[in-house]
């Protein structure tokens, strides 16, 4: 058979400073860059990408697959009228042009908005399945943290989401979604479908699964798959998209309606009585500090958790709130990262290895109210930023982070890079030359991917609300568009839209 395979992922934080550019996906922000037709397959090769777990699938089954485009960026701000047509209207003419095809495969995150579109996967599955009509089954993977929406619903013929946060399950994700599509084509007539949403939201250092109650919830959602013979996906969503239908979602696909039907009512009604267990302790910077400072060893390290300002969540990596307190305590054996800042990083190559200098560092998003941090640093190390991640959520990510630097005031050092990337992986401060295990403490700009190559080695991990545009509590941002009634956070307040 003949498997048309594309991909469109962008995360978007309607209260980010910076949108998302055509420039963006071309360069991949930590993602592969922008990439068309024959060239996806390899390209996407041994990542842990949903694509790259479908394609594999469908190949080992003896099927081809006719590439469209595949394209990624750093969560931001709104995609751009001009990126959203330019990509995903490459997807849908190469579509057309493929000619007859027995099935599409997407690899989208399911939490796009574009400046002129609140549901970009929405408004791209229905135009796919224009081109293809109502026969030819079209499956999508989704990120955990997609807004399910009901065009995406409607446009598809089934979708399955991760189940893993951090997510080490991408590429086996992809690969249930080939084997949902494969099932589809054999079958020969559509999966019962049921999807019932929550009336809550939760921050997203909540929504980990290896911990409570996401671990339990997840556990559960396997059970009442195999008891009802259904495909479930539960997804938390991403509680920074300002639009009406933000928020979680329970949704299942299966032979028989009836089984779809209590398994999804299931897992809803056990996610509805777990609200109150979402709710999470943050820390202030200098109370984080603090702690670590008294907690954390050389073998045992303590990571901070700079969840605001996570890249990987709209933030740009540039907020110096957490580097501040860090450097007002002089913590020893502390190291923060990534601070992206190409301007600085271009410093430190200027002024050498072992040599010092003055840096003014980040906040170059120009937040209201915030400054870049100055001061006399010494740099430590210098590299290139092309290396590749070995750890579990992006091993086999091949990153080119531009021109890095390690530099150091006082106990305190801070890795710099160019490219936005949230610190999820060792590979990134071994880069420069730090060896993470060896550090008293850890700053990580990262929400929770970083816990599946950080915890491992941390003795704690302390979550803190230090200033960025990810917040870390949903109540905190200013609403206007949620569906009323929606509590902004667990057991919060509700969503009242103004007169």
């Amino acid at each position: 058979m003949r498997i048309a395979v594309g991909g469109f992922q962008h995360e978007t934080n309607t209260f980010a400073p910076t949108r998302a550019d055509y420039a963006a996906f071309e360069s991949g922000g930590g993602w592969p860059p922008l990439t068309f037709g024959d060239a996806i397959a390899p390209r996407l090769e041994g990542a842990n990408i949903p694509a790259a777990g479908a394609i594999g699938a469908l190949h080992a089954a003896g099927h081809a697959t006719v590439g469209l485009a595949w394209g990624a960026a750093s969560p931001s701000a709104q995609v751009t009228k001009d990126a959203f047509e330019r990509i995903g209207g490459a997807i849908v003419s190469r579509l057309a042009d493929a000619g007859p095809v027995d099935g599409v495969y997407l690899d989208l995150h399911g939490a796009m908005v574009a400046d002129h579109l609140d549901d970009g996967e929405g408004e791209l599955l229905a135009r796919v399945r224009r081109v293809v009509g109502p026969q030819v089954p079209v499956v999508a993977s989704l990120d955990l943290h997609a807004n399910v929406t009901r065009a995406m619903v409607a446009a598809s013929d089934g979708m399955v989401a991760y189940r893993t946060y951090p997510h080490v399950d991408m590429a086996e994700t992809g690969t249930r979604a080939a084997r949902m599509l494969l099932d589809l084509i054999r079958r020969g007539k559509p999966l019962a479908k049921s999807v019932r949403t929550l009336d809550f939201l939760t921050g997203i250092p909540s929504q980990c699964t290896t911990i409570e109650p996401g671990r339990r919830l997840y556990a559960l959602l396997e059970r009442l798959e195999r008891e009802h013979d259904t495909v479930l996906s539960f997804t938390p969503g991403f509680p920074m998209a300002d639009f009406p239908e933000c928020g979680m979602a329970v949704f299942g696909m299966g032979a028989e309606e009836a089984r779809v039907q209590v398994a999804v009512a299931a897992l809803r009604q056990a996610v509805a009585d777990a609200e109150g267990e979402f709710r999470m302790e943050l820390y202030a910077p200098d109370d984080a500090v603090r702690r670590a400072m008294k907690r954390g060893a050389p073998g045992a390290p303590v990571v901070l958790a700079d969840t605001q300002d996570n890249p990987g969540a709209g933030g740009n990596g540039d907020t110096t709130g957490l580097l501040a307190s860090l450097l007002t305590h002089d913590a020893p054996g502390s190291v923060l990262g990534l601070l992206v800042d190409p301007a600085s990083a271009k410093r430190a190559h200027e002024i050498g290895e072992r040599q010092s200098g003055r840096f003014r560092l980040g906040e170059i998003s120009g937040v209201p109210g915030h400054v870049p941090l100055d001061g006399e640093f010494t740099v430590e190390r210098l590299a290139d930023g092309k290396f590749t991640c070995t750890g579990p959520m992006f091993h086999g990510f091949r990153m080119d982070l531009g021109p890095m630097a390690l530099i150091r005031r006082g106990n305190v050092r801070v890795v710099l890079a160019s490219v936005k990337c949230q610190a999820a992986d060792q590979a990134m401060f071994r880069h420069v030359g730090v060896e993470p295990r060896e550090s008293r403490i850890l700053a990580l700009k990262s929400s929770v991917h970083f816990r599946a190559d950080f915890e491992p080695i941390a003795r704690e991990v302390l979550v803190v609300a230090a200033p960025g545009p990810a917040k870390a509590d949903p109540s905190m941002f200013t609403w206007t568009r949620l569906r009323p009634g929606l509590r902004l956070r667990p057991l919060g307040p509700a969503f009242a839209p103004a007169a």
